[in-house]
């Protein structure tokens, strides 16, 4: 009986086993459409919505080295992404990143370094059931332990808008939910091409360039359809709606068969198309498309790029002496980074060597570009020779008045004699790259004489020309090795940035746009203005600035001189600028220990720009703009050294100084001499910025503008140091920390250059080696916040000594 009992018993054993794994499993399946606390995902982890209709994990766009986080279809192969979040941050690796809820009920994305670079800055929930679900609509919803909706992905569409989503206006908090393009097919990063709802809040939808260009309307909403949309009118799959009500303004649709796969999408090329997915075919197929025709989209072809509705080969092509700053992408059809130059402009009729110069060349019926400026002339010949006078003149028109356009060409159209607006647009080249110039019969002279020379002159010249090749390669070889410096030509520099169109930010000193040299090494440069140097007092500076290397400060990569253009080639920062994190709406909130490392790497990198360097470099323009993040969050300080750089003499007052105003200190103002206690008074000065997240002219309650540190000042003294903190922190922060900062802010601000600290004390201080006592109040404070009669804080001159010498440990 025994024997036959126990494959029974193992049986039951097997079955028992069996129903728990089953049960097991069926719990995991579960759960997988959502993301509860304490749960996150990493690597290859995703999770899929209940009927398995989409997925949502890390993903990355066609060649992309980037990652980012976004939904796509489940059951279609190919992958589809309706929705991306951090899709302007994008991280290096995933399988040290995490998307999960954070303690403040947010969806956070962390990267390898844990620093967040996304949050969905929901209302914030600290209950420990809040949860993520992703729906089977594609729909990412954030739910409190109530079970109360507090931030949904349809609220932040990216270029698609799914069925049962919308597009539209929140009347009651002035929120927009609006659909941006991608920048291209391979890169999410928001593009130049939007839909949304139209800006005077009619009942129709626009897509706008650049959120100011309308070049498309839908026509207003009749009831049941969108008349400029084929696809909402009668027999059509959709069921529209449009709702008008006391709290929103938006449009819905839905689709009235389970089975059809569709959705809305702005794409790159700025083409507004309804798409399906086709099994038979496993292909998106579209609907439709607007605007009609595609040469409507503003701007389509990009700077100096031309749209030709009746091309057979291409519609986008480049004006005569242009060529494409990509070939790559305009191969498939990518015309994100337009035209550049093929020879630059010698800015002259004749040039320097009595050779042909500049000339223009005539093209009919163009639409003319956009923002002309308009001149007061007698005549076309006239015209032509204003355009030609100005050195960055690109092109001139004559049509009932003179118009030149000295900026990047945008918009350009090749119209028809059918066609109303045509013009002809006289567009400015180097003399060799007009049609049939003389270069080309030049050309066929020097092979013939070659020819004829023999196969010996040709050896010659090749011999010539290899040792020639050689030696040029050991000079620039010796040029990228000394100082660690590269000389950039200018063609290099222009093409690397597409023609100067990505403009990262400007100042005092020039603009700054985004490059990418031929290593696909990312970089910034920035074209200087106002230089008072000659050639090689600016080199000079240059590889001085070059030799200054620290790893809080912005590292210069190279430079360019070539006659009156003069260009510096830094490192590129992704994380952007400080002022970005700090004051933008939209950017992910710095917590307090991330502040407080940017407060030091700020402190470190002035430290030794003021003591360690062989001379004292004042960098007299601290401010959050030019504090620049690394993809680690790391600060480092920029745009040091260009006064020096620009030919500024410290030894003498200085007066026309490009400062900005509400760091400057008070000697700067009066018109004193200053020294490396400028930058101190600035430093303290962004501390305040750095802790409450608000700028340095803030609002009060009743809505006047108020000027914030006089008031924080006056808190820290009271010693009420938590209202001054960003509320946005929810109180987190480390209390010893943030005194240290407060109090540290208030020295730096001192009204005599004296009393404040050096910035190795402030290092020494933030390191904690060194304590800080409670400051006076700066007496230029209580003068902007008092009437010197009721002025509480109140010093004299020997109390204000009395202070100073019960802080002699701030000093040690």
């Amino acid at each position: 009986m025994d024997t036959k009992k126990r494959p029974c018993s193992s049986l039951s054993i097997s079955l028992l086993l069996f129903f728990l794994l089953s049960s097991l499993s069926i719990q995991h399946c579960a759960a997988t459409d959502n993301i509860s606390s304490g749960q996150s995902l990493s690597g290859n982890q995703t999770i899929a919505s209940k009927e398995g209709n989409f997925e949502l994990g890390f993903f990355t766009p066609g060649n992309s080295r980037n990652y980012y986080v976004g939904i796509w279809y489940k059951k279609i192969p190919v992958q589809t992404v309706i929705w991306v979040a951090n899709r302007a941050t994008p991280i290096s690796n995933t399988s040290s990143a995490e998307f999960k809820i954070s303690e403040d009920g947010n969806l956070v994305l962390l990267n390898g370094s844990k620093i967040p670079v996304w949050s969905s800055n929901s209302i914030p929930s600290t209950s420990d059931s809040t949860v993520a679900v992703l729906h089977d609509t594609g729909n990412l919803v954030i739910r409190d332990g109530s079970n109360t909706t507090i931030w949904q992905s349809f609220d932040h569409p990216t270029d698609i808008v799914m069925p049962e989503g919308w597009i539209g206006f929140n009347k009651l908090t002035g929120e927009c939910q609006s659909a941006t393009a991608w920048e291209t097919p391979e890169n999410p990063a928001p593009g130049p091409f939007t839909l949304s709802l139209s800006p005077d809040r009619s009942k129709q939808y626009v897509l706008l360039w650049n959120n100011y260009e309308i070049y498309w309307r839908s026509g207003v909403w009749n009831g049941q359809y969108f008349p400029a949309l084929p696809a909402t009118n009668e027999n059509t799959p959709f069921n529209l709606t449009f709702i008008d009500n006391e709290q929103r303004m938006y449009g819905t649709y839905t689709i009235l068969y389970s089975s059809f796969i569709t959705h809305t999408m702005i794409g790159s090329t700025g083409l507004l198309t309804q798409r399906y997915w086709l099994d038979s075919t496993q292909e998106w197929q579209s609907i439709s498309s607007q605007p009609v025709p595609q040469c409507d989209v503003h701007s389509l072809c990009r700077t100096f790029g031309i749209c030709d509705q009746k091309s057979s080969d291409n519609i986008c092509k480049c004006t005569p002496g242009f060529e494409p700053a990509s070939m790559k992408e305009w191969e498939l059809n990518v015309w994100s980074s337009g035209c550049v130059r093929k020879t630059s402009l010698r800015c002259s009729k004749k040039s320097s060597d009595g050779g042909e110069g500049d000339g223009f060349l005539g093209m009919t019926n163009m639409r003319l570009p956009a923002n002309p400026q308009n001149l007061t002339v007698g005549s076309a010949e006239n015209c032509e020779q204003a355009c030609l006078n100005d050195c960055s003149c690109n092109a001139y028109a004559y049509v009932s008045g003179c118009s030149i356009w000295t900026a990047d060409l945008w918009n350009l159209v090749q119209l028809y004699d059918d066609d109303s607006g045509a013009g002809t647009l006289y567009l400015r080249l180097a003399a060799s790259d007009f049609p049939g110039s003389g270069s080309s019969h030049k050309l066929v002279i020097d092979l013939t004489l070659g020819v004829i020379g023999g196969i010996l002159g040709i050896l010659c010249v090749l011999v010539g020309l290899f040792w020639a090749f050689q030696r040029s390669k050991r000079i620039r070889m010796a040029k990228q090795v000394e100082g660690s410096l590269i000389l950039f030509p200018y063609g290099d520099l222009q093409r690397a940035t597409k023609n100067f169109s990505e403009m990262l930010g400007s100042g005092g000193f020039g603009s700054v746009f985004r490059g990418t040299l031929v290593d696909s090494t990312d970089v910034a440069v920035k074209k200087l203005d106002g230089l008072r140097q000659g050639e090689k007092q600016f080199r000079t500076e240059v590889s001085t600035l070059a030799a200054i290397q620290h790893v809080n400060l912005v590292r210069l990569r190279g430079f360019c001189s070539e006659g009156c253009k003069r260009l510096l080639v830094y490192e590129f920062m992704s994380g952007g600028s400080l002022d970005y994190h700090l004051f933008r709406n939209n950017s992910a909130v710095l917590c307090w220990k991330m502040r407080y490392q940017i407060i030091l790497g700020i402190a470190r990198g002035l430290a030794y720009l003021h003591e360690k360097c062989r001379e004292c470099i004042i960098h007299c323009d601290i401010k959050p703009d030019n504090i620049l993040l690394d993809r680690d969050f790391c600060a480092k300080v920029a745009d040091f050294g260009m006064a020096k750089l620009v030919g500024r003499d410290f030894s003498r007052v200085l007066t026309t100084m490009r400062g900005t105003v509400g760091y400057l200190a008070p000697e700067w103002i009066s018109g004193l001499p200053i020294t490396s206690k400028v930058d101190v008074y600035s430093f303290g000065m962004m501390l305040f910025e750095l802790v409450s997240g608000k700028r340095n002219t803030t609002h009060s309650v009743d809505g006047s503008n108020i000027f914030y540190p006089s008031w924080a000042a006056r808190k820290i003294i009271e010693g009420d140091i938590f209202s001054l903190l960003d509320h946005r922190l929810n109180g987190a922060d480390d209390t010893e920390e943030l005194t240290s900062v407060c109090r540290v802010a208030c020295w730096c601000i001192q009204d005599s250059e004296g009393h404040r600290p050096t910035m190795g004390q402030l290092v020494r201080i933030l390191e904690g080696v060194l304590e800080v006592s409670m400051p006076p109040l700066p007496r230029a404070l209580q003068l902007l916040t008092e009437d010197q009669s009721q002025i509480r804080y109140h010093l004299s001159s020997t109390e204000y000594e009395d202070a100073l010498d019960q802080s002699l440990n701030f000093y040690q």
